[in-house]
């Protein structure tokens, strides 16, 4: 491209902003009739050069712009945007604000396709990719989904998947590929499939891979991360899923029973629990609430059996032997390999003498439960939930995190330091979210979870939990377990 087809395009930018200020990069672009690619980099140039061009809510000019880069400013008038607009014009009339590399302009004006519009494409971020199980019903470590549009949808799987892709996927169409499968080169299948059909651009989800990304375009495709891909269908759960989902939660509960059954047989020995003839270990917890698990067809790796006083830390998944006479936060989150759909369920239990100050904390937290619980309806704002759960626990003369409601005096004081609760689905965090600054209201098919909990570093702490879904009518709970301090109440 020639000096002047470059300064003719720069005029073109410049004159399409002055015409109608505000616009967004890609009104902006359509306007000057350029690729958003090329827009960003003259844009770039013009502030280089001196243009003092701006980006707020879209690209606008100041209010002043030098027309003859740095060496010279001045207040830019109404003669000054009618002779930009003429220059403009009369370069658009010889055709000169064009680049040489890009198509001609069609008769009609370019208008951006609805961001559902775009084709799809999902490769996974290995096995357990949420947004892959959606879309396909398929749980696989690599394989290449392109949705190009509704009921036009391909599932590409590679040799040792494809038949039970054909076997457990909801897709219809099933290809094997093998060389993107040998080359790890899905992103490039997934272009040359779109540009089969005249196709450049797509939407990705957020959990694609930074190298499947900058694959697809490095393949010339305009890629576009949907950071909102199945939000909102993923959080109305069907009566199938809440199904799943309530699965999910009795096998939960019996893991937690299996994990309390056998604390509540161990001796205590000078202040450690025993049982066998050696100390009760948390990892001897965890293997048999695993196996309870692993038969029922779940599985739960990261779950949390913690003593005290490392309880005291929310996420501490628990290690070594446990005290007696102090607390122990048992936090189980199955996932069933078959429906791929999460549970979630805490309990705190005490074996041997439940102190005082144990039982305050966990008669706060589980009032606090009960008051999360009662405000919970659909339309209701997700925050209220939270605000009511910190209500309860400073009124009890605790503390949290959250502001305005930090209690009186820090030190020596328990506390929650953590959102009141969480979606659950395809993953055990998901959308919506209890916390303070949830602002939007919760619905009906909305499943939460509910778990306020009060530490104290070396101390310990309290947490309980139970998961149920949003009604109009309020929250349906799918926990029947007991929420007991005393191990004997759970056999």
């Amino acid at each position: 491209m020639n000096r002047a087809e470059r300064l003719a395009r720069l005029l073109r930018v410049l004159a399409a902003i002055i015409a109608e200020p505000g616009l967004n990069p890609f009104e902006l672009a359509e306007r000057a009739r350029v690729s958003e690619r090329t827009l960003r980099r003259d844009l770039a140039q013009l502030r280089d050069l001196g243009y003092e061009v701006a980006y707020t809510s879209g690209y606008e000019v100041q209010e002043k712009l030098n027309l003859e880069g740095r060496a010279r400013r001045k207040t830019r008038t109404e003669a000054d945007d009618q002779l930009l607009q003429a220059v403009a014009h009369a370069v658009e009339v010889a055709g000169l604000w064009r680049e040489s590399d890009e198509p001609a302009p069609a008769q009609t004006p370019r208008r951006r396709k609805a961001k559902s519009a775009s084709p799809l494409v999902l490769i996974p971020a290995g096995a357990g990719d949420a947004d892959f199980i959606y879309a396909t019903g398929f749980d696989v470590e690599t394989s290449l989904y392109v949705r190009y549009g509704p009921d036009d949808d391909v599932l590409v799987a590679p040799p040792l998947e494809i038949d039970r892709a054909r076997a457990q996927s909801k897709i219809k169409t099933v290809l094997e590929d093998r060389e993107a499968y040998v080359d790890k080169s899905w992103a490039r299948l997934a272009a040359k499939m779109l540009r089969e059909r005249g196709i450049s651009e797509a939407r990705v989800s957020p959990n694609m891979r930074a190298a499947h990304l900058e694959d697809l375009r490095a393949a010339g495709l305009e890629v576009e991360v949907d950071r909102t891909l199945f939000k909102a269908e993923r959080r109305r759960k069907s009566p199938e899923e809440a199904a799943a989902i309530q699965a999910a939660q009795s096998a939960a509960e019996a893991a937690v029973v299996e994990v309390v059954r056998e604390l509540a047989r161990a001796e205590i020995r000078d202040g450690m629990l025993w049982s066998n003839g050696a100390p009760l270990t948390s990892d001897k917890l965890y293997a048999r609430a695993q196996l309870l698990l692993g038969e029922k067809g779940f599985t739960c790796p990261d779950m949390i059996i913690a003593g005290s006083p490392e309880c005291a830390l929310p996420h501490f998944r628990g290690e070594g032997p446990i005290k007696a006479n102090a607390p122990v936060i048992i936090d189980i989150f199955p996932t069933s390999r078959g429906t791929h759909y999460n549970g979630d369920l805490t309990r705190t239990v005490v074996v041997g003498e439940i102190a005082e100050d144990i039982r305050r904390m966990h008669a706060a937290v589980v009032q606090a439960l009960e008051a999360g619980i009662e405000t919970i309806s659909a339309g209701v704002p997700a925050k209220d939930a939270h605000f009511a759960v910190c209500h309860v626990l400073v009124d009890r003369g605790y503390g949290t995190t959250t502001k305005g409601y930090e209690g009186e005096g820090t030190e020596g004081v328990a506390r929650m330091n953590h959102s009141t609760g969480h979606g659950v689905g395809l993953d055990v965090h998901e959308e919506p979210s209890l916390r303070e600054n949830a602002q939007e209201p919760l619905s009906e098919g909305d499943v939460v979870t509910v778990e306020p909990g009060l530490y104290l570093l070396g101390f310990g702490g309290v947490r309980v939990e139970d998961t149920g879904m949003v009604t109009k009518h309020g929250f349906k709970n799918f926990t029947s377990l007991t929420r007991s301090l005393d191990p004997r109440d759970y056999l």
